[in-house]
């Protein structure tokens, strides 16, 4: 027990080094104030938190809730099927399936984002291939759009759902299907009450993944989205680099921080709960 205990000693360490103790760093800081100049001034004070609650940074961070749950449904809409196919296609299929999903981590993060530019802009692919095909006159606004925004964050995080997914259906139990099958349970009805359940793992992990990953994502607001569009991520880091207002920018984080794990919570405990009523209702 005892060796075990030193085995994850390592690890500990490391988490608090460079995750406990920079988080208490943060929350030090939100709790002070700033002077002219920028400089961080040692004294409580609550400030950066009374900030949060007006009505412009109220809206930028509902904004950002809403557009994270939208992406992080999307990414699992679209992953899920796509997991299911790779899982159950041949190791042939399989193997290729999983390189596509795994490409675009083999390009750089922002030459992929601006990709989108290129396709999306006024003069673009996709605005000169509709013009040319005759079905629109005029070029779209499709970037600086919330819809360009919400299309690069799901194209950036998909593989981020698709992967945690695919090793929960590959890791489920096969045999219960075909036991749900001699019962005369249909496929649908199988799915629901088999395989649904044994991947709740996967689908936890991947809403997760990409539920912070689109929260403190700032470079595709600012990249597709431009002056149009704002994340709290974006006021963050203009906080911290452009305004010199540490403690507010702080302040924030914390907030955001609190909040993603309160509604993790609450997605876990809702998962939890559907999966103890189609257990019920078996």
């Amino acid at each position: 027990m005892r060796k075990s205990n030193w085995g994850i000693m390592p690890i500990i360490f490391w988490l608090g080094l460079f995750l406990v103790v920079p988080m208490l760093i943060v929350v030090v800081i939100s709790f002070m104030s700033r002077d002219t100049l920028g400089n961080v001034v040692m004294g409580f004070n609550l400030d950066g938190y009374k900030r949060f609650f007006e009505p412009l940074y109220l809206g930028i961070y509902w904004d950002t809730i809403v557009l994270s749950v939208i992406t992080t449904g999307l990414c699992l809409l679209l992953s899920y099927p796509l997991a299911y196919y790779i899982a159950n296609a041949s190791t042939k299929m399989r193997t290729w399936g999983l390189i596509l999903i795994t490409v675009p981590f083999w390009i750089n993060f922002l030459i992929r984002t601006y990709a989108w530019v290129l396709l999306l802009r006024t003069q673009g692919v996709v605005n000169n291939l509709l013009i040319d095909l005759g079905w629109i006159a005029e070029p779209l606004q499709m970037l600086y759009t919330k819809g360009a925004v919400l299309l690069g964050m799901v194209y950036t995080f998909i593989p981020f759902m698709v992967l945690p997914i695919y090793v929960a259906i590959e890791q489920m139990d096969k045999k219960l299907l075909e036991a749900a099958s001699d019962l005369g349970a249909t496929s649908w009805r199988a799915f629901w009450h088999v395989t649904l359940p044994q991947t709740k793992s996967g689908i936890m992990t991947g809403a997760v993944l990409v539920y912070v990953s689109t929260t403190g994502m700032f470079v595709v607001t600012d990249i597709l989205g431009g002056a149009k569009s704002a994340m709290i991520s974006n006021i963050i880091q203009s906080q911290f680099l452009g305004a010199r207002n540490w403690p507010f920018g702080a302040a924030l984080s914390v907030i955001f921080v609190i909040t993603s794990l309160i509604l993790i919570a609450l997605f876990n405990r809702a998962m939890t709960a559907k999966h103890l009523t189609v257990k019920e209702g078996r």
